[in-house]
């Protein structure tokens, strides 16, 4: 006889004071918008070996502190010549093929802040958009990676290197450019960032690949391609002290 009247007493003192419970569907309201905004999965422990060979590296030789530093994707780990390119001023590569701009974030406590560079040049955000992540996505990422940086480093000097047209990726382009204005958006009104317009360099005067550019993958440059990229990123070092 108690369990009969049990649910109907419940309710009735719910009634009575004026609490309501709360619906199914208000519920399944915090679920759903988790799900339409929820990142898409990402790995950073797949970089763990190249995170630790860097480490590796800089107990055996600690790079000198306040140098320039190029992190990024595989654009900045195979620019083999990025010490030539540069011989006036003590670069540092910690470029990792494949990455995206929340790795260099993730990272930032082994890879960047050690080194306590007065300049950071980033080349990230193209990987990001061949995993499917939106432009308005990887400009948050890259505002982050700003925010954390500055944190730190509050008189480090941030230039971000345009994503560029490959011929592999042609079908990427209008994304790439939207990524890259709202950047150079960013960087206009954003104190110690600047933006390193390399678009174009990829592109004949007509707006065509230029595969003689790229190494066989036709994603990835050859030596002449870090020529051009080399002289076009140059203008923004900053001048040795």
């Amino acid at each position: 006889m108690r369990s009969k009247y049990l649910l109907p007493s419940l309710l009735s003192l719910v009634l009575l004071s004026g609490v309501s419970s709360p619906s199914l569907s208000a519920q399944q309201i915090p679920e759903a918008k988790q799900e339409k905004t929820a990142k898409i999965p990402h790995n950073f422990a797949k970089w763990e070996p190249e995170i630790a060979a860097f480490e590796a590296s800089d107990r055996e030789k600690p790079p000198i502190k306040g140098g320039i530093l190029f992190i990024g994707s595989s654009t900045i780990r195979l620019w083999k010549t990025l010490a030539e390119d540069y011989p006036d001023h003590h670069v540092i590569n910690r470029g990792f093929g494949g990455s995206e701009i929340a790795d260099s974030t993730h990272f930032a406590d082994r890879i960047i802040f050690p080194y306590e560079p007065k300049q950071i040049f980033l080349r990230a955000g193209g990987n990001d958009i061949h995993a499917g992540r939106s432009p308005e996505e990887v400009i948050e990422d890259f505002k982050e990676f700003v925010r954390t940086v500055h944190e730190k480093l509050p008189k480090t000097q941030i230039v971000y290197i345009a994503v560029n047209p490959a011929p592999s990726r042609w079908a990427e382009n209008e994304r790439y450019q939207k990524l890259n204005d709202a950047i150079r958006k960013f960087a206009r009104h954003t104190k110690r960032v600047k933006y390193a317009d390399t678009y174009d360099i990829s592109l004949t005067p007509t707006g065509e690949a230029r595969p003689e550019l790229f190494v066989s993958d036709r994603l990835h440059f050859n030596a002449e391609g870090y020529k051009i990229l080399a002289e076009r990123v140059r203008p923004y070092l900053l001048k040795k002290r």
